[in-house]
């Protein structure tokens, strides 16, 4: 179910800019990518409401896998069927109803791993982990199966995601059954079924500043998602770059990115209880100034080593800070509303801080890139000024951290 479910993302997560730039939408790539946090905001907890009281979630699970399979199979053969002609309102919606039911199916999924597991009598803070990992394998599978076929440039990547996501579909139907909650779930709010009471955190000053410097650096979650595929293969334009591995093979280039992340997770409970979760957010933060950083000074000839050095970074500046953020408000928040903690996070990174990054992310690149001619030395130059800015506001947001946010470490707490 994991490989499965992080493989629908996989098909067009990381290529999808490629795509939108062949057919002219390259200044439209921030809203395609913005608009995952946008649903995010509210999609998830209706879903989740929906799974408490009346629908079980393995069910809900494949009911909208095949719902967002049927939309994106949609945008694939409206791509297909006008070509170079593609209009931004018709892909853009169609893509849009797609996203809206794939992004509730991440938290779907882990409550029906979790259940599963319970039933089975296991421990899930052991048993899930090794599980959850199959989910960045199949994520990775889905980038080279991409690449390898010729689709991270054309709306085939669409029909990839679509027959993935028709499969887990049908497989989630197949699944144990999952408990509905509704007397319990009757006895809740609307307010905290949404997790609206966990905003009473921001009365407190730590928290408060915590989840504001989660939206900040939320900025960069998705910022090489929407650009670093478009930005790699558009050295294929420049003769001196046009036959080289990395400009050719953008999505396996940045699968690496993935496979650090599988690694970093093992590192996570040690680099917490050596240093605290201070200093693992503050090496999360600069990890995105190298992550940016070694963009903007590299190429796919020569400097090629300096991408392939910020796809290692890559699961240092993603992992340990959203498994260290989670962990910290798992610990500093009451029991009654950890869960809308939790949500509350989400909502902070990957709703608000994800869609402000994209859409200022591409503002800067229509600025610097998407002015200059196509192929020449000034669009690569672009794109150096605009990836060293993204490094900059990150270097700032990680010095404003370190001198603002107080949290003492105690070794045995962490342990």
């Amino acid at each position: 179910m994991n490989f499965l479910q992080y493989a629908v993302w996989g098909s067009y997560l990381t290529s999808m800019g490629s795509y939108l730039v062949s057919v002219d939408l390259a200044s439209r790539i921030g809203l395609f990518y913005a608009v995952q946090g946008i649903v995010s905001l509210f999609m998830p907890a209706i879903m989740g409401i929906i799974a408490d009281r009346w629908v079980p979630a393995q069910r809900l699970l494949g009911f909208c896998h095949a719902l967002a399979a049927i939309f994106m199979g949609a945008a694939g053969y409206y791509a297909a069927s006008t070509g170079a002609g593609v209009g931004f309102t018709t892909l853009f919606t169609l893509y849009t109803l797609s996203v809206a039911f794939y992004m509730p199916t991440i938290a779907l999924s882990n409550s029906v791993a979790y259940s599963v597991l319970e039933k089975a009598g296991l421990d899930t803070v052991k048993a899930f982990p090794p599980i959850r990992v199959w989910g960045t394998v199949g994520f990775i599978c889905a980038m080279l199966l991409c690449d390898v076929t010729g689709f991270q440039t054309t709306y085939m990547q669409f029909f990839q995601c679509a027959t993935i996501g028709l499969i887990l579909g049908f497989y989630a139907m197949t699944l144990p059954e999952c408990p509905v909650s509704a007397a319990a779930a009757g006895k809740k709010s609307l307010t905290e079924a949404l997790g609206l009471r966990a905003f009473a955190l921001f009365k407190q000053k730590k928290m408060a500043l915590f989840f504001i410097f989660s939206m900040l650096l939320g900025v960069s979650l998705q910022i090489t998602n929407g650009f670093a595929n478009p930005f790699i293969t558009s050295f294929r334009e420049i003769p001196e770059y046009a036959g080289t591995f990395g400009a050719n093979h953008a999505n396996a280039l940045i699968s690496l990115s993935q496979l650090s992340e599988t690694l970093c997770i093992l590192l996570i409970p040690f680099c917490l209880k050596r240093f605290g979760i201070k200093r693992v957010m503050l090496m999360s933060m600069f990890a995105w100034v190298l992550r940016f950083g070694l963009f903007g000074l590299g190429n796919p000839g020569g400097g090629v080593w300096m991408f392939i050095l910020s796809m290692i970074v890559y699961g240092v500046a993603f992992d340990f800070f959203n498994v260290s953020g989670s962990l910290f408000v798992n610990r500093e928040t009451d029991t009654n509303i950890r869960s809308s903690a939790q949500g509350l996070f989400m909502i902070m990174t990957n709703g608000i801080g994800a869609t402000i990054g994209t859409l200022g992310a591409q503002a800067v690149v229509d600025r610097f890139v998407y002015t200059q001619p196509q192929g020449t030395a000034a669009m690569v130059e672009g794109w150096s000024h605009s990836w060293l800015l993204f490094a900059g506001y990150s270097f700032a947001v990680a010095t404003v951290f370190m001198l603002v946010f107080r949290y003492k470490h105690v070794p045995e707490s962490e342990a």
